[in-house]
């Protein structure tokens, strides 16, 4: 399966999505929703850039092709990472990426003195662990003071991600919902929701 880079320098090319049951790459349709509430958040220009449960990268090499200088790709999945490279070499941006295969969960607790722009994340549908990952990255410090972290999830999985977020969704798209923090608006979730 390929995937279209809607918008930027790259706008055209295109990505492979790695043949695997663990991906679900993120639709044309809410790609582009997602980049345009972020065009009229924040500027591209020069900003780094983390994408937690990459997969394909589409979210990643879209935040790219309009501008960012960096992006980190975390994958844990070996064929998956291996793709990302791919994906950067086709592109021609290897040299903006740093494709870490790790579990998104142990590279959010263990990672210190970074700080991104913006932090991405589209994880499956039915994978819990990223309420950890919310958890760490404020623990850490990793978003910058005026950075956005956008969550990508499903209208299956609505009850309990408000419960492990502690917040509602900011905006609909169809079947998936998107999450949105901010340093400011962080808010630790007094429901502990168990992993599954």
């Amino acid at each position: 399966m390929k995937l279209r880079i809607i918008s930027g320098s790259l706008k055209g090319r295109m990505i492979k999505a790695p043949d695997s049951n663990l991906t679900r790459p993120t639709t044309d349709k809410v790609r582009e929703t997602i980049f345009n509430l972020l065009n009229n958040k924040i500027d591209f220009d020069g900003i780094s850039v983390l994408d937690f449960f990459s997969g394909s990268g589409a979210l990643g090499f879209e935040s790219l092709s309009r501008g960012a200088a960096k992006i980190t790709f975390i994958e844990k999945n070996y064929s998956i990472y291996k793709n990302l490279l791919e994906n950067s070499k086709t592109l021609n941006v290897k040299d903006r990426c740093e494709i870490v295969k790790s579990d998104a969960v142990q590279f959010a607790k263990y990672t210190n003195g970074k700080q991104f722009d913006l932090i991405l994340a589209d994880p499956p549908f039915f994978q819990y662990s990223i309420y950890e990952v919310v958890k760490y990255v404020f623990e850490n410090d990793l978003l910058a003071a005026d950075g956005y972290f956008i969550i990508e999830r499903s209208i299956q999985t609505l009850k309990k991600d408000v419960e492990g977020f502690g917040k509602e969704p900011f905006k609909r798209i169809g079947d998936t919902y998107l999450y949105e923090f901010t340093q400011s608006s962080y808010v630790k979730p007094d429901t502990k929701v168990n992993n599954i």
